[in-house]
């Protein structure tokens, strides 16, 4: 293989700092080691594009380089162990940071690296749809409220007053703030409720196998709920048709 000495693109802005690595996955061994050189059962090569190759990779613990096209004269292997899910790399051992930073091919697959400023901008972007999620939560109108609110807790939302209902919307907005901006901004909820609240009315009825709705006083059928769909899903869906428009209205004169 060709020797050379051209750092890859990969290192331009690198930074010297130490750095943290974590283990991926929720069930964290005591012990995690990883390849720390190429070999036929776990392959470690970097495309070099700007060298047009492929470059073996290795940890040697002697050496400044994580290429070893770049490690010269007697080398010395090194273990990649993390305990307890995590292992923690000083700013001196350049070689480990970056072939685990930049060149191992179980980055992102078996570890990645812990970034502070990462984690601090993630929570920036948590905490601010949380206060976003909070002011729509405390402006929404009671209807919307419950509308929005049943798709979390059921038909028991039927039996809560209305300060229940904005005190648990809050805490909807709080604890899952991006589901509960999609769910407003979602008007099929506010559909689905209707429907809800018209059966619980008894103003329509579902049937048995969930797969028609009824007029409750007369038994005609209003529709067909599609195979393998929600069936009130599929009634809001009933209500924008020319035909669903007209039952919309008849059913909302008799809920008032």
């Amino acid at each position: 293989m060709t020797k050379t000495k051209v750092a890859p693109a990969l290192e331009a802005n690198w930074e010297i700092k130490d750095r943290t690595y974590m283990v991926r996955g929720g069930n964290i061994p005591l012990t995690l080691r990883i390849p720390s050189k190429h070999s036929l059962k776990y392959p470690m090569l970097w495309f070099d594009q700007q060298n047009n190759l492929q470059r073996e990779l290795r940890y040697a613990t002697n050496m400044i380089s994580p290429f070893k096209d770049e490690q010269n004269g007697e080398i010395t292997l090194g273990t990649i162990l993390f305990k307890d899910g995590s292992m923690v790399v000083t700013k001196e051992n350049q070689a480990l940071q970056k072939l685990l930073s930049l060149y191992h091919p179980a980055k992102g697959v078996r570890y990645y690296e812990f970034d502070q400023i990462v984690v601090a901008e993630d929570e920036l972007d948590t905490m601010n749809l949380q206060i976003d999620a909070l002011i729509v939560a405390r402006t929404m109108e009671i209807d919307h409220a419950e509308a929005l609110l049943r798709v979390e807790l059921g038909s028991k939302v039927s039996t809560m007053s209305s300060k229940e209902i904005k005190r648990d919307l809050l805490l909807f907005a709080r604890q899952s703030p991006q589901l509960f901006m999609e769910l407003a901004k979602d008007d099929n909820v506010q559909l689905r409720n209707f429907a809800i609240k018209a059966t619980e009315a008894k103003i329509i009825k579902l049937s048995d196998d969930q797969r028609s709705f009824t007029w409750a006083a007369n038994g005609k059928k209003l529709m067909t709920v599609p195979f393998d769909e929600n069936p009130y899903s599929a009634f809001a869906a009933f209500f924008k048709t020319d035909e669903g428009v007209q039952i919309f209205k008849s059913i909302e004169k008799k809920l008032k």
